[in-house]
C-alpha cells in the first residue's frame, strides 16, 4: 500500500480508503490497486504492481465490472503520467473532467 500512499500525490482528485485509491463520477468508479508479485523466485527489488480497473456506473447505480490494466514501473513519476495517460483514453476524456 506504500506505493498507492505515494501515488495520492499525484492524484489529489482520488480518494484513499485505504486499500485502493479510486476515482469517482456520474459515469465512472477507477479504482487503482497494489498487488505483490506472488513468484518468490524473483528477486525482491522489484516494483508492484497497480493494477487499473473501471466499472462504468448504470442508471440505477450499479457498478458495471469493466476492463483493466496492470502497470509495474520502478519510477513513481512515470508511473503516475502511464496510468493518467491510460485512464484518460479509455474514459475519453480528461482526468480532472471525470471527477
Amino acid at each position: 500500500m506504500e506505493t498507492l500512499q505515494l501515488l495520492r500525490d499525484y492524484f489529489p482528485m482520488a480518494v484513499y480508503t485505504g486499500n485502493c485509491l479510486v476515482f469517482i463520477s456520474e459515469s465512472w468508479r477507477i479504482e487503482l490497486t497494489e498487488h505483490k508479485d506472488s513468484d518468490y523466485s524473483n528477486e525482491t527489488g522489484r516494483p508492484v504492481i497497480i493494477r487499473v480497473r473501471f466499472y462504468k456506473i448504470a442508471l440505477n447505480g450499479d457498478l458495471i465490472p469493466g476492463h483493466y490494466e496492470d502497470f509495474q514501473m520502478p519510477v513513481l513519476g512515470e508511473l503516475a503520467e502511464q496510468i493518467e495517460k491510460y485512464i484518460q483514453m479509455a474514459v475519453g476524456v480528461n482526468l480532472k473532467e471525470i471527477i
